[in-house]
């Protein structure tokens, strides 16, 4: 995929099945996560969920993607990761269906996240749970954070890309 695209061009299926076609989101800011329910940064629920009540109003959408790529930590169905995220967390964001990050089955849109926005030393693999990327109202990448990044810590950053 060019450098050109943006995240508008992607789409993914979201917890229930059905498809979500980021262009309707055009124009918001955007916080992509790949989350895990049994991991250790699997409290930073919480943060997110907290920047979503917090910012959602001014244009934060946050979409989170299972993975049980790292230490098969999120092996439940769809419908079990919805249960323990909303029962547990609370989370009301947008969850999508389970996708793979990393090597060739990996989702287009985190092919696409990895190569605008590579981690230290220009690595492109996502090396943990809980890796994020904010993507501006422009649908470009803005920058790419570390799992051990908390939510609490990316207030800032999200403050200025909604203006």
């Amino acid at each position: 995929m060019s450098s050109t695209a943006s995240i508008a061009d992607f789409s993914a299926q979201d917890i229930t099945g059905k498809t979500l076609k980021l262009a309707t989101l055009a124009g918001q800011v955007l916080l992509v996560v790949n989350t895990a329910s049994q991991c250790g940064f699997t409290p930073q629920f919480k943060g997110l969920e907290g920047l979503w009540q917090q910012y959602r109003e001014r244009g934060l959408v946050i979409i989170g993607f299972p993975s049980n790529e790292f230490g098969r930590q999120d092996p439940g169905s769809n419908d079990e990761i919805a249960s323990f995220c909303e029962l547990n967390y609370g989370v009301s964001f947008p969850m999508m269906a389970k996708v793979e990050v990393n090597g060739a089955q990996a989702h287009p849109l985190y092919q696409w996240l990895k190569t605008e926005a590579p981690g230290i030393l220009g690595s492109k693999a996502i090396k943990w749970n809980f890796t994020k990327f904010l993507v501006g109202r422009d649908g470009r990448v803005i920058r790419r954070y570390a799992p051990q990044d908390t939510p609490e810590k990316l207030a800032a950053d999200i403050e200025a890309a909604l203006g």
